[in-house]
């Protein structure tokens, strides 16, 4: 029959978070060996290097570029480059009329060339969409092949279904629009149907061909919607205005073909125009009139936010700028290899000072929060390598930092552990009683600290750029391997380590020995409980530090019912002593009268 106690179980959990580094070490091992991965993690633009490259914006018709545009194509390069997977890279303006463009490492010749490119908005009707967030389909869900499309006549508009063929299909099953992405070019061919995704909803998309380009938006604006009757209402709307001739009189033949569909089923995804930017689909609202004049009004579940947000994109995403490179160097780190030296030293002078404490504090069980902290670092290091090889993720100076404050925070979910099963052992618990019971209420406490440091590291991720985004992104992730640790080895590791002679039978090196605690057994025997001031007299009969610890323990009843106890004894003693007096005097009496 097979064992299925906890030792079995802390077991079985410790082999598994051996397979799980094995697994990691071996991937990396891998990468390393097939030439495309390092042992040691990159590192970012503060302590490698990197180059830096001046762009010179080139505007179409030989007009002048503004501010605004200027501060818009420096948005869209960061979109792009991060995108890319290279990791705080710096994009800045030089001058009001260049960009600067820093990043890590030698930018290839397809990043070259998507930083030069133009942003690409354009308008395409939707063919097929998706209506809830959608991954790839499984290979044995997907549509057989004698049951894929096959056009049966020419499409005679750019919302005809005759544009999805067997190719288009399988691209379309293929494609995730959920984490993890597929990736996809951001340039495609205006005349061809497009397989797109939502990148804020996750929605997955068959878009016809282009209908309306981008340069034919005159201009965009957001504010509160106005009702049928010229009220203002409580809506945030996007006004959106196109250029005439040309562009009002293509938007108004569009929307007579999307409305007509809309009439007949307002849930038809042909109903629907998509908005796309760099081949991303940022918003697809149905066409629920007929537009005339060029002038049309988004409305949906817009706040001022993100309408102001879309109003941006459609006033600017569609610049008639590429970029020139006028220059591009080779730089040195910004902080350099010293910065980072001292860095680590900052983070080893902290680890020793967390090692201190626990061999003093905890004796030898401070060995289990040494060798917990060892496997986290582990953990870490492992994810920030594998991240770097598969996603291209920098080590930066802020990074480092990340990990040296998650030292304190990892040690904090032990220290809640071992005081938590150091308090059930001063009640007078057995070891193996108070690991299970201290680990119940620990495990509660732990989670919750470890969600409130997650969420505080999303937030921080997701509102911040740059090298913030490093400090972020390393806090979020030893806090992720902190938990791993405290759940697949620290508990394990006790609950074994209750079960051995030296800690089992509280040895005074152990950090676990109930009389240095202030443990108190409560049961004197023939079903009798000893009250709290013959406790506190028991344990100063043992010795001075578990009696103070006992005594400091105490709840205020428990002190209030001492003191009663006391006073009653002492009255009860001098009770006694006064029977004796008068007994004596008595007899004395009795002698005389004799």
């Amino acid at each position: 029959m097979a064992r299925t106690g906890p030792t079995s179980t802390a077991r079985r959990t410790l082999l598994w978070l051996a397979a799980i580094i094995i697994a990691c070490t071996l991937a990396v091992g891998g990468g390393v060996m097939a030439g495309a991965a390092s042992w040691a993690p990159k590192l970012g633009l503060d302590l490698e290097g990197g180059t830096q490259m001046i762009l010179a914006p080139k505007v179409e018709g030989a007009g002048q570029i503004t501010s605004e545009q200027l501060d818009q194509a420096v948005s869209i390069i960061r979109q792009r480059v991060d995108g890319s997977g290279v990791s705080e890279a710096q994009i800045s303006t030089e001058g009001g009329s260049n960009v600067v463009v820093s990043m890590p490492g030698k930018p290839t010749d397809e990043e070259r060339n998507l930083i030069k490119a133009s942003a690409n908005m354009n308008f395409r009707p939707v063919i097929v969409a998706t209506q809830v967030p959608s991954g790839a389909v499984p290979e044995a869900e997907r549509t057989p092949a004698d049951k894929l499309p096959v056009p049966t006549a020419k499409p005679v508009n750019a919302s005809d279904t005759n544009w999805v063929d067997a190719a288009l299909m399988k691209e379309f099953e293929a494609t995730s629009c959920i984490p993890p992405l597929t990736e996809r070019p951001t340039s495609s061919d205006p005349a061809k149907p497009l397989v797109s995704c939502e990148p804020g909803t996750g929605l997955k998309y068959i878009l016809g061909p282009v209908e309306i380009p981008g340069k034919w938006i005159k201009t965009a604006s957001y504010g509160l919607a106005q009702g049928a009757q010229g009220a203002t209402t409580n809506e945030w709307s996007v006004q959106l205005t196109l250029e005439k001739p040309e562009g009002a009189e293509a938007f108004k033949s569009v929307t007579q073909r999307l409305n007509a569909k809309y009439l007949a089923n307002p849930n038809d995804p042909q109903a629907r125009f998509a908005i796309v930017l760099d081949d991303s689909v940022i918003s697809a609202p149905a066409s629920m009139a007929v537009i005339t004049d060029g002038q049309s009004s988004i409305t949906g579940q817009f706040t001022e936010t993100s309408a102001k947000a879309l109003a941006d994109q459609l006033k600017f995403g569609s610049l008639p700028i590429s970029f020139e490179i006028q220059s591009e160097i080779q730089i040195s780190a910004t902080l350099g290899l010293q910065q980072l030296e001292m860095g680590l030293l900052a983070g080893l002078i902290g680890l020793l000072l967390v090692v201190v404490y626990s061999l003093f504090q905890y004796r030898a069980l401070g060995f289990v929060t040494i060798l917990s902290l060892v496997i986290a670092g582990v953990l870490t290091y492992l994810a920030i390598v594998l991240l770097g090889w598969a996603e291209n993720y920098r080590l930066s100076l802020a990074g480092v930092a990340g990990i040296i404050v998650a030292i304190g925070q990892t040690a904090d979910s032990f220290i809640v552990y071992f005081e938590r099963v150091r308090d059930e052992l001063r009640d007078g618990r057995g070891l193996v009683a108070a690991v299970e019971n201290g680990w119940a209420r620990a495990k509660r406490t732990i989670l919750a600290s470890k969600a409130v440091n997650i969420l505080a590291s999303l937030v921080l991720y997701f509102v911040s750029v740059g090298s913030v985004k490093g400090f972020a992104f390393t806090l979020g992730l030893t806090a992720v391997a902190d938990l791993i640790v405290v759940f697949m080895f620290t508990h394990p590791m006790l609950q074994m380590l209750a079960r051995t002679k030296f800690f089992g039978e509280g040895h005074r090196f152990s950090g676990l020995d109930p009389a240095q605690l202030g443990a108190i057994p409560l049961y004197r025997g023939a079903g009798r409980l000893r009250t709290p001031a013959e406790s506190l007299e028991v344990a100063k009969g043992k010795n001075a530090r578990a009696a103070g610890e006992a005594e400091r323990r105490q709840t205020i009843a428990e002190r209030r019912l001492a003191a009663k106890e006391s006073a009653a004894n002492e009255k009860q003693m001098v009770g006694s002593r006064g029977a004796g007096s008068a007994k004596s005097e008595s007899s004395d009496d009795s002698k005389e009268s004799k």
